[in-house]
């Protein structure tokens, strides 16, 4: 399986860092806006640099190489000026340059990102050129430029594009070809994220990292429209800013998140070191990860394995769905199940992760007919509980990470922690089991 490292340039001339394992479907994923806490409120995007390596090592080590370039000479690799990043490779204060020059162009296709924010830094030479075909303005300059159609809309949309000395007004207007423009990147925009005293259930900390018990409504990590109030902020205040920034301001510490509606057990990783080793035993599902749920009717058999290709929905890009088994598209997973407790019209089972997939568990329970109560994407509540569902003003999926177990990153302990089921699923399975 091969692996990428690549560059992003986002709305405000901000630039994002990463690797990944699916290049194409990433890049897809940040153009939609798809993806909370990435590039969702940057868009337009486009990619600008990506490269194919063996493992993931290498490709780590060369998104590692990137981010340790200085200001300009990112803003040399946006642009594919691989003369003047050799120039600055020359300098002693700037490192190394070896990143595997693509002569100035993308790889057809890049990989799934991880996110880096980049510092405030201010907007440097502006695009100079000829436009040398002829046709709408929005097209013809995207050629010219190399940019995307739709960053082009976006910066002629901020005033940011002149067309023969004038500010340009519209993508739709018609060119015959040897204009001159000039385009302005405007400085980013930083995502600057607060600390707040916001009460965390730590059930385990130490100078490496720490597990939390999220209760149901909290978001993980600031995106847009939610801003302040996550888990994110409240470890930025507990910790006092001491967390791994391996995923940029944006996600300080976050190895892994569960769903905003989604209680239970996550880890976050205080230092480099140790959410770089959790990493990797995320990427080898070497993890214990244990849900329950109460899903709707009684599966039978009572207990089994789920394995299928979980990938975005055609029909609803927001959805996540089972694909067919040959697909080229989406990742292998795989979920077992077995029943605890049978209940009215219900059961409540244990849900163990061999895989974590976004969706894995509420998309797997529904793909076998036993939807999770509750769940406002994937679920129908059975018309015998509805008004009980109703009566206790269940709105959520009925999902709680239960157990996670890991090896310590730098101890080598071997660590294993549960978190009691919270009050409003325990008064669920109460009410159902009468």
């Amino acid at each position: 399986m091969p692996f990428w490292a690549y560059m992003l340039h986002c709305r405000g001339g901000a630039y994002y860092i990463g690797h990944t394992d699916d290049l194409e479907l990433r890049v897809a994923q940040h153009e939609r806006g798809e993806i909370e806490g990435f590039t969702a409120d940057r868009l337009p995007v486009e990619l600008v640099w990506s490269e194919e390596f063996a493992t993931r090592e290498e490709a780590l080590a060369a998104e590692r190489r990137i981010k340790g370039w200085s200001r300009a000479k990112k803003m040399a690799l946006i642009r594919g000026d691989w003369e003047r990043i050799s120039e600055l490779a020359k300098k002693k204060d700037d490192p190394s340059t070896s990143s595997g020059r693509t002569d100035g162009k993308t790889n057809s296709f890049p990989a799934r990102a991880e996110l880096v924010e980049a510092p405030s830094f201010p907007s440097e030479r502006p695009l100079e050129g000829l436009i040398h075909t002829s046709g709408r303005l929005d097209k013809a300059l995207a050629e010219a430029t190399g940019l995307s159609r739709e960053r082009v809309k976006g910066l002629i949309a901020d005033g940011a594009v002149e067309i023969n000395g004038k500010s340009a007004k519209s993508g739709s207007a018609k060119l015959t070809g040897g204009e001159s423009y000039v385009v302005t990147l405007p400085p980013p925009e930083p995502l600057e994220t607060i600390a707040q005293n916001i009460p965390l259930d730590v059930v385990f900390e130490d100078e490496h990292l720490l597990v939390v018990n999220k209760p149901a409504g909290m978001v993980v990590h600031p995106a847009a429209g939610n801003r302040d109030g996550t888990l994110v902020n409240a470890l930025l205040h507990h910790c006092k800013g001491q967390l791994s920034g391996i995923n940029g301001v944006a996600r300080p510490g976050i190895v892994h998140r569960i769903d905003k509606d989604t209680s239970g057990l996550l880890v976050v990783a205080k230092s480099d070191a140790a959410h770089e080793g959790l990493a990797r035993q995320f990427a080898d599902h070497s993890i214990t990860r244990r849900y329950l749920a109460v899903c709707a009717e009684h599966p039978n058999p009572q207990s089994g394995t789920i394995s299928t290709r979980i990938g975005r929905s055609d029909k609803d890009r927001k959805k996540m769905t089972v694909l067919p088994d040959k697909s080229t598209r989406g990742k292998h997973a795989v979920t077992h199940y077995e029943t605890l407790q049978r209940l009215d019209h219900a059961a409540l089972i244990e849900c163990r992760l061999e895989t974590g997939r976004t969706h894995q568990v509420r998309v797997h329970c529904a793909s076998i007919g036993h939807a999770l109560l509750g769940d406002p994407v994937y679920g129908r509540t059975p018309q015998p509980l509805r008004t009980l569902l109703e009566s206790l003003d269940f709105k959520r999926q009925a999902l709680h990470a239960a157990r996670l177990g890991f090896i310590h990153p730098i101890s080598g302990e071997s660590l294993d922690f549960c978190a009691e089921l919270p009050h409003d699923m325990r008064e669920l399975i109460d009410e159902t089991a009468r």
